[in-house]
């Protein structure tokens, strides 16, 4: 009766599991195995936030939803001067809402007044632009520079060369395993992927930032990033024959 064989290795382990006896199944050899590869990021994106507060009065949600608007128009003018489309800055998030604070005397909230936030989203496509873009909607009024995520346009092709270079990795532990089992590895009976790992992507915090009179450049530079990708695959076992 034959036996099972399973072989598997992940980061250079491996281990040798053998199935209940009554159960028969041809050998196999179970590899995973990763791929990796370097990416330098050209695109950067980041949130831009525009906030006016209006006391409770009459139609204070309109006064803060026409403060608001006249800050967006000139966030996204400066925008434009810094070179980002406006196909590229679209809003985000629009809320008009209102503000509420508890009274311990009257033991109830009461209203305070209203808020209006517009969101942007800024997606700059030359890394180099992305200081200048920062200074523009600050300089313009805006609230907050919110968290910036860098990325690469080339991200899908370079995943692809990771997902081969895993497939790759995993067939040349498979044929070292075969082999050092005493056999001959076969053809590769199944094989799947796990989500890819985008790693080393620098992430800013939300920044609170505010026009000055004199602001300082800012200077962005990201760090190289990493894509690696795991791969799970099943071979056939051929064992050598059994010499009488």
């Amino acid at each position: 009766m034959k036996k099972r064989l399973m072989v598997a290795a992940l980061c250079c382990f491996a281990t040798f599991a053998f199935p209940p006896a009554g159960y028969a199944a041809e050998p196999q050899v179970v590899v995973s195995a990763s791929g990796k590869v370097s990416i330098k990021p050209d695109t950067a994106e980041f949130g831009v936030v525009i906030k006016s507060d209006a006391k409770t009065a009459d139609k204070a949600a309109d006064k803060a939803a026409a403060e608001t608007a006249v800050r967006y128009r000139a966030v996204q003018s400066a925008l434009r001067k810094a070179g980002i489309p406006i196909e590229d800055a679209p809003t985000s998030a629009y809320t008009v809402s209102p503000r509420w604070e508890w009274n311990p005397s009257l033991e109830r909230n009461i209203l305070k007044g209203y808020t209006a936030l517009h969101t942007i989203k800024v997606k700059v496509r030359t890394l180099g632009k992305t200081g200048h873009a920062i200074d523009a909607v600050v300089q313009a009024g805006a609230d907050e520079v919110q968290s910036i995520i860098f990325s690469s346009s080339s991200y899908e092709e370079l995943r692809q060369q990771a997902l081969a270079e895993a497939v790759g990795n995993a067939r040349r532990d498979a044929l070292v395993m075969a082999k050092a089992a005493g056999g001959t590895l076969g053809e590769l009976i199944e094989v799947s992927v796990s989500q890819p790992v985008y790693g080393g992507r620098p992430v800013f915090e939300a920044m609170a930032l505010r026009a000055a009179p004199a602001p300082v450049p800012t200077e962005i530079a990201p760090a190289d990033q990493e894509i690696s990708v795991t791969v799970n695959s099943t071979w056939r076992f051929i064992g050598s024959p059994v010499v009488k």
